[in-house]
């Protein structure tokens, strides 16, 4: 935290930003939606210049006492020995006229003179407009470095590159483009709806910010710490107790935080000491934390970021992007869940008593923190509006915590929550404003239906087949969904994944809510992908792991969910997983895919449960029949389902053959109490 003038000032600015998007709420601004955004960045740009000052090093990761969103980088705000330089204080100026100048009433040159004004001069930009649009431009470039590193200022300096010269490139090429004058890019980014203070810096300001305070005042209300204790005592009779806690932690956590790094050091600090009791290695361990970590931003009620731009882009409430979402994620933590089981009778986890009390107990005396969760999804259910329904959960929240006196929300505390809150949106705003450079210059080039057609054209390369086109731009799309995400933040990686594979997709007759969650899938699931995995690099510092070990075990732990994705867009009844259809499909889909995670499960920690160890040949049939019931269609599905029955009666010849094996633990083990 910051202290100090510095310090007063931030904290000032962001409960100004916080009062401002809590009104917004019920009383808009009336000169409109953009008038909101620009206030809104210019409240919160410059506090990104104080809060990550310009000498800040990224530290060791360490745990968190408030939530975040998935866009935080591992560069957390400044620490009490840094001080903003008088660099930051000339960029917070900066910041401020530059964000500020397009409202400003008064003339400057032959710019400024209010708000419709500045409107008025969209395609006709004067001096003054093009220099400050270039000021921001470089800031939030600026804002991005320092938030997230250098890999997302680059893409974007690599799309205005495109946008700039790509008038140079031959005609014939498929990308080359008519070329586009420097003022004409700066008009887009500053003075259109697709650039800036476009679709992403919207979800930012009105929906993240809200959710990030309701998640500051659960977590100041204790509800954090409920959520893992109850997590604990619910299996603190379980022989895999440590390993259970870990994931129904990062799943109760996760509708909190919406962060997968976040949400990894969260009950990794926590859980770490129970699982190394339990005999995990220190990679397996994090491995399991990444992977119930980053489910955070697949768990209903708050999603990442990126889900409220896919309810933003397809016009859909945000209710619906949940129960499309609901599937899934059962399906990712039932991945998870089969391999702690299986992990823990192949390697002889020892069982670890967890003395947290009765869960019972618990849930009567704290179980009021699920309340304000459930009324999200109650008042989403009712027609109320998103920030409406988390502003209403909020004050719930906050007069839920006077019935505990170690957590009473009083004035004070309800301010720091705002205030965490706020700064836990910084990092996200950054992203989405930058974001505009991307689909700005996608928009005004037409890259996104040429980068489709190159898509699209090398699947029909390889065959001509229809069936088997979408199969492959399904596959070479998740290639680059993955490799995308493994340079840029969530949701930066939806945004663009949204802009050029999305349209592939569409093209190929995908459906927009299947294609907006295929993209959606792949974009979160860089948080476990070698080489960057955020939620790795951050399971391995709680545990001391070595770093690339716990990526591949993380990676090994969510493999299923790097499959499930490709069910959305291959067959109609992909549908059902998103809860699209009939109770027939619904139900077709999710147990056969149930079924092709629980295959895959096995096949990756090699050991059947009840059984005894599956061998190579058993495990590679598993994992053909895994992919093959992804196949939603009943000659697949009667294939797979084959090849299963197949690997497992491998299995029992093979126990047969060895004899009963051991269940991996001692004759008579010794319970460990916590």
């Amino acid at each position: 935290m910051l202290s100090g003038p510095a310090g007063l000032l931030l904290t000032a600015a962001a409960l100004a930003v916080g009062a401002l998007a809590l009104w917004q709420v019920f009383r808009p601004l009336s000169q409109g939606s953009k008038y909101y955004l620009i206030i809104f960045l210019a409240g919160v740009l410059p506090l990104v210049f104080l809060a990550y000052p310009a000498g800040l090093r990224l530290p060791t990761w360490r745990r968190r006492t408030a939530p975040a969103t998935e866009d935080d980088h591992p560069a957390l705000p400044a620490p009490a020995s840094t001080r903003p330089t008088v660099t930051d204080w000339v960029l917070v100026a900066l910041a401020v006229a530059a964000c500020l100048y397009p409202v400003l009433p008064i003339r400057i040159g032959g710019g400024g003179g209010g708000y419709n004004a500045f409107l008025d001069r969209q395609g006709l930009l004067s001096p003054t407009d093009l220099v400050l649009g270039t000021v921001l431009l470089l800031l939030l470039l600026e804002a991005c470095r320092r938030t997230t590193g250098w890999i997302l200022p680059a893409v974007c300096l690599l799309f205005l590159g495109y946008g700039y010269y790509g008038g140079l490139l031959p005609q014939s090429w498929p990308v080359a483009h008519a070329g586009l004058d420097f003022g004409q890019l700066v008009d887009a980014f500053y003075n259109s709806d697709s650039g800036f203070y476009g679709t992403p810096l919207d979800v930012a300001a009105s929906y993240i910010v809200l959710f990030t305070i309701y998640g500051a005042v659960l977590e100041l209300s204790g509800a954090g710490r409920f959520f893992v204790e109850l997590s604990a005592a619910a299996f603190r009779r379980s022989r895999t107790a440590a390993g259970r806690t870990a994931v129904a932690s990062g799943f109760l956590l996760g509708t909190v935080s919406g962060s997968g790094a976040a949400t990894t050091v969260s009950i990794g600090a926590v859980t770490w000491p129970l699982l190394r009791r339990a005999g995990y290695p220190p990679e397996r361990a994090g491995g399991m934390l990444a992977a119930a970590g980053v489910g955070a931003i697949l768990s209903p009620p708050t999603l990442g970021a990126a889900a409220f731009i896919i309810a933003e882009y397809l016009g859909v409430s945000y209710l619906q992007v949940l129960g499309w979402a609901t599937v899934p994620t059962v399906l990712y933590y039932l991945g998870i869940l089969l391999a702690v089981e299986i992990d823990a009778r192949r390697s002889g986890v020892r069982p670890v008593v967890v003395d947290f009390g009765s869960p019972w107990r618990l849930l009567g005396r704290f179980g009021y923190h699920f309340a304000s969760l459930i009324a999200i999804i109650a008042f989403l259910a009712a027609g109320v509006s998103a920030t409406r329904a988390v502003v209403f959960a909020t004050v719930l929240a906050v007069a839920l915590s006077f019935l505990d006196r170690a957590h009473r929300l009083t004035p004070g505390r309800l301010a720091t929550a705002l205030v965490t809150g706020v700064r836990g949106v910084l990092a996200v705003t950054a992203v989405c404003a930058a974001a505009g450079i991307i689909t700005a210059t996608t928009t005004k080039t037409g890259l996104g239906p040429q980068a489709a057609a190159l898509l699209i054209g090398g699947a029909q390369a390889a065959t001509s087949d229809p069936t088997l086109v979408l199969v492959l731009t399904a596959l070479l799309a998740a290639v680059a969904l993955s490799l995308l995400g493994l340079a840029v933040p969530v949701t930066a990686s939806f945004v663009i994944g949204w802009v050029i594979v999305g349209p592939a997709l569409l093209d190929l007759g995908v459906t927009a809510p299947a294609a907006a969650m295929f993209v959606f899938y792949f974009a979160v699931l860089s948080e476990v992908s070698p080489p960057t995995a955020l939620a790795a690099v951050a399971a391995a510092a709680v545990t001391g792991g070595r770093l690339v070990p716990t990526m591949w075990q993380t990676l090994r732990y969510a493999l299923p969910a790097y499959l499930t994705p490709i069910a959305f867009v291959i067959t109609p009844a992909g549908l059902g997983l998103l809860g699209i259809g009939g109770v027939q499909r619904i139900a077709f889909a999710a147990v056969v895919t149930a079924l092709s995670v629980a295959v895959l499960a096995v096949a990756a920690g090699g050991w059947l449960p009840g059984v005894g160890p599956a061998g190579t040949p058993e495990r590679v049939l598993g994992v053909l029949a895994g992919v093959t019931l992804l196949w939603l269609e009943p000659v697949p599905v009667t294939v797979g389902a084959t090849l299963a029955a197949v690997a497992a009666a491998g299995v029992f010849v093979r126990r047969g053959s060895a004899g009963r094996p051991s269940s991996g633990s001692p004759a008579n083990p010794v319970e460990e109490q916590l």
